[in-house]
């Protein structure tokens, strides 16, 4: 890895652009364009903390993901968090509560992180902690969610909340989306798009991008649609496979340097929507921004991970800081062994390296 990048501005950069994207999506809407302008103010003066920080030799990433249920209702199939046991049907005992997440997120606030995205299981299942991070405006809150749980008491929230994002899962159409989601899916989300653009609320779609579907979900067609029912973004997440049986899905060099220049000319053309890709050309950023280059994952029990797709962790939120845990024993030896380069078959390093991320913990 390069050690002359400049980690800290690369990723400032990136939040610049996004915020700016976002910003230019909602112009139209006057609500949504007044917290963004006060977003952005906040967002500028979060940089203003990590490049202090940074200076002083400490880095603080931009992003966190949190995982704040273990349980979903749907069995989508090829689902990464399944195969790995991080998903189950039923709410499993000793998860984080609604208090200590609240502690998190303000905690997340004093550091300069401006964006958590809410996933798990289906992170819609746990109100109460959607309605602790609507007090944290200073941080916006993408919640990917498969929709199943929207009702008015979110729309409401969502109103009162313009920080509280929603990013609906959708695979492309009707067909493409109920295959891999189950019956009845495809019909739910479009209602709920439906409704969100009735009331004013701005949404997004995250895309799991597989062989199958690339074409599809870039088509002009299906973003066309997207656009039309008021969404606002995009995000392209690249499938990654957890058996062999579906290798086959996972997108090669061919077909994310496709997706790229697409995302490169929907941006200049389509500045309507915001497009974000995961995890996107890792090359410009010398390496995987996982372990808290960019960002870092915090599972449903509070274990610290350095990405979704690699679920190992040697430090739990519970019983330290985020500022602490941000300086992990295996964060540091994965950003310092050049685990995080490039050097990769797929579209995930650490997955790709997930027995040497294990063996790390075990020595």
């Amino acid at each position: 890895m390069n050690r002359e990048f400049d980690i800290q501005a690369y990723m400032t950069h990136g939040v610049e652009r996004v915020v700016g994207d976002i910003i230019k999506a909602t112009f139209r809407n006057p609500r949504e364009s007044a917290y963004m302008a006060k977003f952005a103010l906040a967002s500028r003066k979060a940089s203003a903390k990590r490049r202090k920080a940074e200076d002083a030799g400490e880095h603080i990433p931009p992003f966190l993901i949190a995982s704040i249920t273990s349980q979903c209702n749907l069995h989508c199939a090829g689902c990464y968090s399944r195969c790995n046991h991080a998903t189950v049907d039923a709410a499993p005992v000793c998860q984080m509560t609604a208090e200590e997440w609240l502690r998190v997120f303000g905690e997340a606030d004093e550091l300069g992180i401006s964006f958590i995205l809410l996933a798990g299981g289906e992170p819609m299942i746990r109100r109460d902690i959607i309605e602790s991070a609507g007090k944290h405006p200073n941080i916006l809150f993408p919640i990917f969610t498969n929709g199943t749980y929207m009702d008015e008491a979110y729309f409401r929230l969502f109103d009162q909340c313009r920080n509280l994002v929603p990013i609906m899962s959708i695979e492309g159409g009707k067909e493409m989306t109920d295959r891999r989601r189950g019956p009845g899916v495809y019909d739910r989300l479009i209602r709920n798009m439906d409704t969100l653009h009735e009331k004013g609320l701005i949404f997004g779609a995250s895309v799991t991008v597989t062989t199958q579907n690339i074409r599809e979900v870039s088509s002009e067609a299906f973003l066309r649609s997207l656009s039309d029912r008021g969404c606002k973004a995009v995000i392209f997440v690249e499938f990654v496979p957890v058996t062999d049986d579906s290798k086959e899905l996972a997108p090669g060099d061919t077909e994310r340097e496709y997706l790229s220049r697409e995302i490169a000319r929907l941006r200049e053309e389509h500045p309507e929507m915001v497009y974000i890709s995961f995890p996107g050309d890792e090359k410009s950023s010398g390496g995987c921004v996982a372990a808290g280059r960019g960002f870092f994952h915090i599972n449903s029990h509070g274990g610290a991970e350095p990405c979704p797709f690699s679920p190992f962790s040697d430090i739990n939120v519970r019983d330290t800081s985020l500022k602490e845990a941000l300086q992990s024993p295996l964060f540091r030896a994965l950003q310092d062994g050049g685990f995080l380069d490039d050097d990769h078959a797929g579209g995930c390093v650490l997955y790709e390296k997930r027995a040497q991320v294990e063996a790390l913990l075990n020595k």
